[in-house]
């Protein structure tokens, strides 16, 4: 990963931290983001959980353990994450995955109200 298309912050090293479920990510703009693997596995990019539009965004309980089993890099903007659930659908792409990291909170707030208002756990 060598440069960083249109300005956009770009991944110099991603590591899985399996023991702890989770992805750090540090990024060009002296960023570095750590995802619990819940949360990636919930907010995935897959048509499965995202929908087609807005409005079929599915909320996923349920996956307060889930862990990271692989990273697999798609070519040079993006990666897929297979889950130990087996859910391996998701292509994270960079932006994306800065946008998560940068707005982790209240992504993270926003999903706890969607488990609560439809009577869900993690």
């Amino acid at each position: 990963m060598t440069s960083s298309p249109a300005s956009q912050p770009w991944p110099l090293e991603i590591r899985v931290r399996r023991a702890e479920k989770r992805l750090e990510i540090d990024f060009d703009d002296g960023n570095t983001f750590s995802y619990p693997a819940e949360l990636l596995r919930v907010e995935s990019p897959s048509a499965e959980v995202q929908g087609h539009v807005p409005s079929q965004k599915v909320t996923v309980a349920g996956k307060r353990d889930v862990g990271i089993v692989q990273l697999e890099p798609v070519g040079n903007y993006a990666v897929r994450i297979v889950f130990d659930d087996g859910h391996s659908t998701g292509i994270y792409s960079w932006p994306y995955l800065y946008r998560l990291g940068r707005d982790q909170a209240t992504i993270w707030q926003s999903y706890l109200q969607a488990l609560e208002s439809k009577g869900l756990s993690r």
